[in-house]
């Protein structure tokens, strides 16, 4: 195994050997960085946006110098759809408030990164978020998306990659449902369309690492520039996340991932097989109920000719829409097979093969390939990317979109928090009491720690009593059918209600943070 001294030789005398030749210079393959700095391209996309923070605060009589401006980054947990349209909800009102200017990242995880994947769509939406935001609404109002170009999708997935798991079937059969797009971009053609945004975090989780109670090692960012393990500090370039590599240099390309995917891999909730069961079972066994009392019998022994020829004649569609041979029609049964056997989601290709990374525990350098899901199934809100030290986060500003429990992403964090050694601050014991009926506005702060104002969805403010709180719940569960329009409107308007109520405590924060800072 090469160490990291004699890999950095081999690339040298691969540029030298290239200028020898007379060849044009090139970059060396040596995408795969160890270190905890931040890269370049984050940086300047940082220190850009924090002049803008600062005119931002200008606008509300805050003004301080900008080495004493708050560096705030925006939080927004799971919940499927219902966290997709709050979080649509939170930045329309942030906008409308004078206060989307002064976050410097947005980290979303699950459904919060279909909002997200969205929005980065167009470049520099921050600036034009209100047309955003009904081009976005009318998007989800549509029909969904034809069988015919699902199919089309899946195919390339299924040819293209090595790495084919549930995740693809999810993501093209499944999320394209609920988003309504097909979008087949990738993360880094944005790199340079959003300096007037807040800098985008995308979070998934580490499954095996997880299994393995690898708390450093669980937690997984993907931006536009790079991907990788946040806390041990291992990164690739975005673009060559997923292509096979092996002590650090790629040997054989992947398609890059789209945004399609990406949302598959961040929303991929099913791939808790304990969640599903104890969400889906129960809705199985109410459908099958319901058919049974309808007297509704499929495939049954009175199935006549006519039956069997049009089922035949769907069947020759599918094949023609796939264009696959026979063998390979039996390939797919069998792959198919395979990964729901094994319930095998977002295998992807570990580019920490084979390295010699003493930062990153060696059963994680043994594996060729990683399974990479949704991060809510562990920590349903993405702390863990902008606790990072060397991104320098004085506030977090944690909407919480969770289906019941608000708080419960929050204590876990400060669970692990205290396992890594990371500073965070404690949350009071007393809150069980208010899990059925939060507040809109809680701060939580602790010595060296960012300050973090955690925002509850659904709360006494927004909704009333506890008795209202549960309707709302009730109404927006994780697992249902995609939202009406007066649904989607509904909860745009909750959720904004939480960033206009809350403007001037949200405010006085910020002063405070500035004076301990000065001070």
């Amino acid at each position: 195994m090469l160490s990291l001294k004699s890999f950095s030789l081999v690339c040298r005398l691969q540029f030298l050997t290239a200028e020898m030749s007379g060849g044009k210079r090139r970059k060396c393959d040596c995408e795969v960085r160890i270190g905890h700095s931040l890269n370049e391209a984050e940086k300047n996309h940082v220190t850009s946006r924090r002049e803008s923070a600062l005119e931002c605060l200008k606008k509300h009589g805050i003004h301080c110098s900008l080495d004493k401006l708050p560096n705030i980054a925006l939080l927004a947990s799971g919940g499927g759809e219902r966290a997709m349209v709050g979080l649509l909800g939170s930045l329309v009102a942030l906008s409308k408030n004078d206060l989307l200017d002064c976050m410097l990242y947005l980290a979303g995880i699950s459904g919060s990164t279909w909002c997200m994947a969205s929005i980065y769509k167009e470049p520099n939406w921050s600036s034009n978020l209100e047309a955003v935001k009904d081009d976005f609404v009318q998007r989800l109002l549509q029909p969904d998306i034809s069988f015919k170009k699902k199919l089309v999708t899946l195919k390339k997935y299924y040819r293209q990659k090595d790495n084919f798991s549930l995740t693809d079937i999810w993501a093209v059969l499944v999320l394209s449902k609920i988003v309504k797009k097909i979008d087949e971009s990738t993360l880094t053609s944005q790199r340079s369309r959003h300096s007037k945004d807040p800098y985008p975090i995308y979070t998934v989780i580490d499954m095996q690492s997880r299994f393995d109670q690898l708390e450093a090692e669980k937690f997984v960012e993907i931006t536009p520039h790079e991907t990788g393990y946040s806390i041990p500090g291992a990164f690739v370039d975005t673009s060559c996340f997923g292509s096979h590599f092996d002590q650090g240099v790629k040997i054989k390309d992947q398609p890059e991932i789209d945004m399609l995917f990406l949302q598959g891999l961040c929303g991929s909730f099913l791939a808790d097989l304990e969640k599903v069961l104890e969400e889906l079972l129960p809705l199985i066994k109410r459908k099958l109920d319901k058919e049974k009392n309808e007297k509704l019998i499929i495939m049954s022994k009175e199935m006549n000719k006519k039956d069997i020829k049009e089922y035949t004649l769907y069947i020759y569609s599918l094949h023609s829409y796939w264009n696959l041979t026979c063998s390979e029609i039996w390939t797919v049964i069998v792959k198919c097979i395979e990964l729901v056997t094994h319930w095998m989601w977002g295998t992807t290709y570990n580019f920490l093969y084979n390295m010699a990374a003493e930062e990153v525990s060696p059963s994680i350098l043994k594996e060729e390939k990683r399974h990479y899901v949704d991060a809510g199934i562990d920590i349903n809100s993405p702390f863990l990317p902008v606790l990072r030290k060397e991104r320098h986060i004085d506030i977090i500003l944690s909407l919480d979109f969770s289906e019941t429990d608000p708080f419960k992403s929050l204590i876990k964090t400060v669970d692990m928090c205290k396992d890594l050694h990371i500073d965070f601050p404690e949350v009071p014991n007393d809150l069980d009491d208010e899990r059925d009926d939060p507040k809109d506005f809680y701060v939580f702060e602790g010595p060296n720690a960012p300050t973090v104002i955690h925002i509850p969805l659904f709360n006494k403010m927004n909704c009333g009593d506890k008795e209202e709180i549960g309707k709302w719940r009730k109404t927006y569960k994780t697992f249902q059918l995609p939202y009406d329009s007066k649904m989607i409107y509904d909860l745009l308007e909750k959720a904004g209600m939480n960033i206009k109520d809350n403007k001037e405590k949200l405010l006085t924060e910020i002063q405070k943070v500035i004076k301990r800072k000065t001070s």
